[in-house]
């Protein structure tokens, strides 16, 4: 049982692909983890945007969010997020407020300043067309957010004059926006913005602290967001016990080692090749390896219920995000995520008491 307050609970999902696993079945097993979502009560389900490798298939948020808001009901779904500095703003304002008249009030836009892959994939989205230079970052999140709002933005030509845009022709809802970041400058660019914040400490959690006193201490309040407003991200495995809680988190844990250590990156092992393969990395690589894991929930359903409690009552925040990291153990269907769904299963339930 927790004692601590329970969070809001939502899933950030990288639609994980495994050894053996094609694109369409990753992409239908985290579908169907998606739907389980909406079922549990989980608040709402982000895809993140990372490209070439062959570990991750959310390549395209928006495509994504489409298909998942057509199979839930409920629950909100958005990106955990689009990198900005790969698209042009009108591309994903268009995007997203075409999203918002599907699923109107559910749609979140999770904005990012960080690639989401390397220097020469960064080249080749820009090749497709005009896409937002990284040092405007602020002013295309100001673009996006004109947009994507019924009354839309006016482009001044140097001549004179104004021309009006607008993402779709008679919005009357618009997503809501939400800036991603892991430092100091992104906690302030959503301050100043008056925007909510999600600090990524699933991917690192260094600068934490200093990141959410930053944005709350120099918060500027807006009309959509009065007060500051902020969850953070975790990763978690959930099993019935602490030893296959331990087992499933080996796959990912491998992955994250081999990124860091820039090896070249795989599918995502099975729990038995990455138990026969333990003596892979060197002492490096391990110490990597325990440095990540010690940020991470692994084990019993109450467990980790119980010290995501705890987490979000030390930084304060009512929500906490998920990145349920489970691994797949051979023979378990490759289209279904079992490792995945039996964490939200475990830890939504532990909540309910």
């Amino acid at each position: 049982m927790t004692t601590a307050p329970a969070p809001a609970l939502s899933v950030l999902d990288l639609v994980p692909v495994r050894t053996g696993q094609t694109s369409a079945q990753a992409v239908a097993a985290s579908l169907a983890l998606a739907a389980r979502a909406d079922h549990l009560g989980f608040r709402r389900y982000w895809f993140a945007e990372h490209h070439n490798m062959p570990a991750v298939a959310s390549t395209t948020p928006p495509v994504l969010v489409a298909a998942t808001a057509a199979r839930t009901v409920r629950i909100r779904v958005g990106s955990g997020g689009v990198m900005l500095p790969n698209h042009s703003p009108l591309v994903v304002a268009e995007q997203f407020a075409a999203l918002e008249a599907l699923a109107p009030g559910r749609i979140d836009l999770g904005l990012g300043r960080a690639p989401g892959s390397d220097p020469v994939i960064t080249q080749l989205l820009r090749q497709s067309g005009t896409t937002s230079d990284v040092d405007r970052f602020p002013d295309h999140i100001t673009d996006i957010r004109s947009l994507v709002s019924p009354d839309g933005a006016s482009v001044r030509y140097a001549s004179g004059g104004t021309y009006e845009v607008t993402a779709t022709p008679r919005a009357t809802t618009m997503p809501q926006v939400w800036l991603l970041g892991s430092s100091d400058y992104s906690a302030q660019l959503a301050a100043a913005h008056g925007l909510p914040y999600v600090f990524a400490n699933h991917f690192s959690g260094q600068g934490l602290e200093r990141a959410l006193d930053l944005y709350r201490t120099k918060y500027q309040p807006s009309e959509e967001n009065p007060e500051p407003r902020t969850f953070l991200t975790v990763n978690a495995v959930a099993a019935p016990t602490h030893e296959e809680a331990e087992a499933r988190t080996l796959p990912n844990l491998r992955t994250m080692i081999r990124l860091r250590s820039n090896r070249p990156l795989i599918a995502q092992e099975t729990v038995e090749q990455s138990l026969a393969g333990a003596s892979d990395f060197d002492s490096m690589g391990d110490t990597m390896g325990q440095a990540a894991r010690a940020g991470w929930f692994i084990g019993t359903g109450e467990s980790v219920a119980s010290s995501l409690a705890e987490f979000a009552g030390k930084w304060g925040v009512d929500e906490v995000m998920i990145s349920p990291i489970a691994g797949a153990y051979e023979g378990e269907a490759l289209d279904t995520s079992p490792g995945r769904s039996q964490t939200l299963e475990l830890i939504a339930a532990a909540q309910a008491g």
